[in-house]
C-alpha cells in the first residue's frame, strides 16, 4: 500500500504537529507555543522540539518571537524550494534537507525539511512529501542517555530517518531496474520500455539530487559546530553520512546501468531491423531472376528463341527454378533467409 501523502494544513493545529520541552533527556511537557519564551528563560539545561507541517507566514513569525530566529532563516522556511543546504547565524544553524517517499508505481514523491537548531531547541519544517518525525522523536526518547547530550541528537534522529527513507525506494527502483531488463532482450520491440527507462533515470536523478548534498551537510555538522554537536554524537552523525554514501552510490550505479540498457535497446532494436531488411533483401533477390525473365515476354516481340522448340518453355522453366535454388542456397548459408 502507497503511503499516504498529507495535504495541505488549513488550521493551526494542523500546522503545529508537536511541541515539547525536554529535560536531562526525558519528556517534561507538552508545550503552548505561548510558553516556549518562558521554558527558554530559565538556563536550565533543558530544550524544546517543535515539529510543524507547512507552516503559514503567522506562525513562522510566532516561531521567530518565540526563538529568537534570524529572518532570512524564517523567510527561507517559508518560502521552500529551496537547496540543500546549512547556513550559521550566531549560534544556531539553518539546515534544509530534500525529503522523498514511494508514491506508489515506482513513482516518488519529493520533500523537503528545514531545521532551525540551537543549542536549546530543534524545530523541523516539512513541506511536500515528507514523513512526520514521530518515529524520530520516538527513537531519541527511547535513549535518554543520548538525548540527555541536547538537541543535538534529536538533529541526529531526524537526519537518519529522513536518510533511511530513501532505501527502500532504491530497492523499489533496483527491483524495477531488473523486471525492465527482462524486457529489453524481447525480440519484440516495446515502446513502453524507453518510456520506463527513461522515466525510471529522470527520478533517480531527483533523488540524486536530493541525497548527495546531505555529505557535505554532515561533514560541516561534524567538523565546524562542536558547541551544538557534541563530541560523543560525533559517531552517529558519520553513521548517517555512511547511510548517504550508500544511497548515493547505489542510485549512481543504476544510473549506469539505465545508461546502458537504454543503448542495449537501441542497438537490439537497429540489429533488429537489419535482419529484417537483411530478409527483404534477400526474397527480392530470389524474386528479380524470375521476374527479369517474365519482362521478356511483356514486350511483345515477334521472334522470341525458345518459342520454335517444343521442349523450349519447360527448359526455360527449369533454368529459372535452378538458378533461383542456387541463389536460395547462397542466401541461406549466409544467414539472410
Amino acid at each position: 500500500m502507497s503511503p499516504v501523502i498529507p495535504t495541505h494544513p488549513t488550521s493551526r493545529a494542523d500546522m503545529v504537529r508537536s511541541c515539547v520541552h525536554y529535560r536531562d533527556g526525558r519528556r517534561v511537557a507538552d508545550l503552548d507555543l505561548d510558553a516556549i519564551s518562558d521554558v527558554l528563560e530559565v538556563d536550565d539545561g533543558s530544550f524544546v522540539w517543535v515539529g510543524l507541517y507547512e507552516p503559514d507566514d503567522a506562525l513562522l513569525a510566532k516561531m521567530r518571537e518565540e526563538f529568537e530566529l534570524h529572518p532570512l532563516a524564517v523567510e527561507d522556511a517559508l518560502k521552500a524550494h529551496q537547496r540543500p543546504k546549512i547556513e550559521a547565524y550566531g549560534d544556531a544553524l539553518f539546515i534544509v534537507l530534500h525529503t522523498a517517499q514511494a508514491a506508489g508505481n515506482c513513482e516518488i514523491g519529493v520533500g523537503e525539511t528545514h531545521v532551525f537548531f540551537g543549542p536549546r531547541y530543534l524545530i523541523t519544517v516539512r513541506h511536500g512529501a515528507s514523513l512526520p518525525y514521530a518515529a524520530a522523536r520516538e527513537r531519541a526518547e527511547q535513549n535518554p542517555e543520548l538525548f540527555r547530550l541536547g538537541p543535538g541528537y534529536g538533529l541526529y534522529a531526524v537526519l537518519d530517518y529522513a536518510v533511511d527513507n530513501y532505501f527502500p525506494i532504491v530497492e523499489q527502483y533496483r527491483s524495477e531496474l531488473e523486471t525492465i531488463e527482462a524486457d529489453i532482450f524481447d525480440r519484440q520491440f516495446k515502446r513502453d520500455t524507453i518510456r520506463r527507462l527513461y522515466d525510471l533515470k529522470r527520478d533517480l536523478t531527483t533523488l540524486r539530487l536530493a541525497v548527495s548534498p546531505l555529505n557535505d551537510v554532515l561533514a560541516q555538522l561534524t567538523r565546524f559546530y562542536p558547541h551544538l554537536v557534541r563530541d560523543e554524537l560525533q559517531v552517529y552523525f558519520r553513521d548517517v553520512q555512511d547511510h548517504v554514501a550508500r544511497v548515493a552510490e547505489a542510485t549512481d550505479t543504476m544510473r549506469e546501468m539505465l545508461t546502458a540498457a537504454m543503448s542495449v535497446n537501441l542497438s537490439l532494436v537497429a540489429a533488429e531491423q537489419g535482419e529484417v531488411v537483411k530478409r527483404l533483401a534477400g526474397w527480392a533477390a530470389l524474386l528479380a531472376v524470375p521476374t527479369l525473365v517474365a519482362s521478356w515476354y511483356g514486350m511483345n516481340f515477334e521472334f522470341m528463341p525458345e518459342f520454335k522448340g517444343r521442349y523450349a518453355y519447360p527448359i526455360l522453366v527449369g533454368t529459372l527454378v535452378v538458378i533461383v535454388a542456387v541463389i536460395y542456397r547462397v542466401l541461406k548459408k549466409a544467414r539472410w533467409l
